[in-house]
């Protein structure tokens, strides 16, 4: 298998614990092991100045390509979830327990690396708010539409936290999501 599936696989099944009803702690945490010093500390004195906001991140490809996503180095990642519409989409809006079809292109902010894609591959299905994926996609994806390209910029605490399957400690995840199927309301 090559290396990105086995990031899917990997990606599919933390998303998939969500949904065994655990608080997003207890499914997501690392094997023990010495305590990681926090991000926190090292990012407050290395801060740039200012939070980036959903303009200073850069996005390529239309719907159903696979998009490239550039993040700057000038600016602090930013501590809420910061949503974008890069492309509007057709019909309702994607409501909670709704049953969705999405693709997604996901890079790390604190190293900037592809960690995750499901371009050229099975969407992901997933029931919006109903805790099969990260807070960060219950909340990110509300309101899309099908056909619709949506720029995500996840915080750790609607992430993964304090790390775990293959995600560092205190990360930030950008993510380009295309809602491949969105059932009417």
């Amino acid at each position: 298998m090559q290396k990105i599936g086995k990031i899917v696989v990997v990606a599919a099944a933390a998303l998939s614990l969500a949904a065994c009803g655990q608080d997003a702690k207890t499914q997501t945490a690392a094997p023990a092991g010495p305590p990681v010093p926090s991000s926190d500390a090292a990012q407050a004195t290395q801060s740039k100045g200012r939070e980036c906001t959903a303009d200073d991140i850069k996005t390529t490809g239309k719907f159903g390509e696979k998009p490239e996503i550039t993040i700057p180095d000038d600016c602090d990642p930013p501590k809420k979830l910061i949503t974008k519409d890069l492309s509007a989409g057709t019909g309702a809006g994607a409501k909670a327990g709704q049953k969705l079809q999405m693709n997604y292109h996901l890079v790390t902010w604190s190293d900037k690396q592809v960690l995750d894609s499901s371009f050229g591959q099975k969407p992901f299905d997933l029931t919006l708010g109903a805790g099969e994926v990260i807070p960060g996609w219950d909340q990110g994806l509300e309101g899309i539409k099908q056909g619709g390209r949506r720029l995500l910029i996840i915080p750790p605490d609607l992430a993964y936290g304090e790390g775990g399957r293959g995600i560092k400690p205190n990360e930030t995840l950008v993510f380009v999501t295309d809602a491949v199927a969105v059932p009417a309301a």
